[in-house]
């Protein structure tokens, strides 16, 4: 494997000191981080240290809030959301395009901000600036038709109208993760507010600058200053000041605080969407190119560090091509350019913290010391960064291994042999996670019947991930321990929605009339059923 070197003069970073290793010098302007910091909703007098996983050096210092700041938070976010409601769903969708405009126009910017901020290499982070693009373009152009009052059938024809509406929530709390800090800090947030809502967000304490930056590019294209809030803390100490005031809930991050968060908000009765964890499996069938299989497994894999909610960490390969595909994989994988810079050419960046390159650590040193092989990898990198973890694929895990069943959450996957593609289903479908999955072969037809069998949200078909996560119009989320609730889509959009009914009646009333005795009405509707049937009315 080869390290790229360290980057020069990246933009919003200070120079090298040339005394020094350069990767220390990544900091970013003080103008720059109170100018975005100045949108925080924070009065505590506490600050929290933004360290940068390139190097481990502080980037900024965030002004923490209090449960009295969530609350002034969301105050504010009430009275501009009554304003919000009533603009036209025209005037949204041109505030959605002028944002994509503004995406692509600062994607530099905010890229850097991704790899400073996570540490992933920036061919990685540069998918967070489109992804967020697409998004604010997909809603810019479908709102009117996700949201436009529907015409239905009145149980009358002709004296009775009935019509749909969709209407908004009011204030939608945001809980997004640190792992993908600018896409996740706005997607989900992107369509609550083109429904009408507003929002109040709490990014991760380890990627609050690239979620503020969001909300500065969405003040820039014309929302309402007020209209998105940000708060900044540990979520033991705000978390539950969110849940206890928003109307609805979007939350990423683990299964385990998913629990927590979707009994708070039934506690309430209000609704909740949760994109939680996943141990996510990818099949090569015995007729897959395999090429194209061991290209894909590569960023199925090891894209982001691993640290990707869709990544893979199974992969089921049939007997009659596993060894061929074991040998294109591993040498893939061994010809990465490894590198944790702010560069252009990285294959892969840093894990993000210390915890998480703990968790790695310890699945295979338990699957080494209980048996398992090292292909390639396996190995910390003090030397490309403090968290560092080369791109590692095991053979023979097992059961008893931690790595087997529990989610890694960084660059680490197991390799395992199938017989048959029914036993493949069965492994896939084993444990219980159903977030993303994987299938390669040249047969699509065949492949879209066992994707139909796979437990998982989003199955993609001769790609690894980016096939559903860039079809906008489909969508997205977990089956069993993997979540609740869909983004992207319609459904993205509608779950920031109450449905409301409404229905004018003319003429006649829906009681009996004339002086009809309620007998005789019975027999008329009886009748008036038949004929309706007859109509073939709904």
């Amino acid at each position: 494997m080869t390290a790229t070197p360290p980057a020069g003069d990246p933009a919003l970073v200070g120079p090298p000191d040339p005394e020094h290793d350069p990767r220390a010098s990544y900091a970013l302007e003080p103008e720059y981080v109170a100018a975005l910091t100045a949108r925080l909703v924070a009065t505590s007098g506490r600050t929290d240290a933004v360290r940068s996983p390139l190097n481990d050096a502080p980037l900024a210092h965030v002004p923490q809030s209090t449960p009295l700041d969530v609350a002034t938070a969301f105050s504010r976010a009430r009275q501009a959301q009554v304003a919000w409601a009533r603009t036209s769903l025209e005037h949204r969708q041109q505030a959605l395009l002028r944002l994509h405009d503004l995406i692509l126009d600062r994607q530099d910017e905010i890229t850097d901000l991704v790899v400073l901020e996570n540490g992933k290499a920036r061919k990685h982070a540069f998918d967070e600036p489109l992804h967020v693009a697409l998004t604010a373009r997909y809603y810019g152009r479908t709102t009117r038709r996700h949201l436009e009052t529907r015409r239905s059938p009145g149980v009358f024809p002709v004296l009775t109208r009935a019509e749909v509406n969709r209407v908004p929530k009011g204030v939608v709390g945001i809980i997004s993760p640190w792992n993908y800090p600018f896409n996740l800090a706005l997607i989900d947030g992107i369509a609550a507010i083109a429904a009408g809502n507003a929002v109040v967000a709490k990014p991760d304490a380890q990627t609050m600058l690239s979620a503020l930056l969001g909300a500065e590019l969405l003040e820039e294209a014309g929302f309402p200053k007020d209209l998105w809030q940000v708060v900044a803390g540990p979520g033991p100490e705000i978390g539950g000041a969110i849940i206890e005031r928003a109307d609805y809930v979007c939350f990423t991050g683990s299964t385990a605080t998913g629990r927590v968060v979707a009994k708070a908000c039934a506690d309430r009765l209000v609704g909740s969407s949760l994109e939680l964890g996943g141990k996510n499996p990818l099949l090569v069938l015995r007729d897959a190119d395999l090429e194209k299989a061991a290209e894909g497994a590569v960023r199925a894999a090891f894209s982001s560090s691993g640290q990707l909610c869709v990544s893979i960490e199974r992969m089921f390969v049939a007997d009659q091509v596993y060894d061929r595909f074991v040998e294109r994989f591993v040498a893939r994988t061994q010809a990465m350019t490894l590198g944790a810079t702010l560069d252009w050419g990285n294959d892969m960046g840093t894990l993000t913290s210390q915890a998480q390159l703990d968790t790695v650590v310890a699945q295979v040193e338990d699957a080494v010391a209980k048996g398992a092989r090292v292909l390639t990898g396996g190995n910390h990198r003090p030397d490309l960064g403090p968290y560092y973890f080369e791109p590692t694929i095991l053979e023979g895990v097992t059961p008893d291994m931690t790595c087997f069943g529990k989610e890694t959450f960084g660059p680490v996957v197991s390799l395992y042999r199938f017989h048959d593609e029914a036993d493949a289903i069965s492994r896939a479908n084993g444990g219980l996670y159903g977030l993303n999955a994987s299938i390669y072969s040249e047969d699509g037809r065949r492949a879209r019947f066992i994707a139909r069998h796979i437990k998982c949200g989003t199955v993609n078909i001769n790609e690894a991930f980016a096939a559903t996560f860039a079809s906008l119009d489909t969508p997205m989320g977990g089956m069993r321990e993997s979540g609740t609730g869909r983004r992207q889509g319609a459904e993205g959009i509608l779950r920031f929605t109450e449905t409301q009914s409404v229905a004018t009646q003319r003429v006649m009333r829906i009681a009996p009339a004339f002086g009809m005795s309620d007998e005789l009405y019975a027999k008329v509707m009886t009748t008036n059923l038949r004929i309706l049937k007859k109509l073939g009315r709904a």
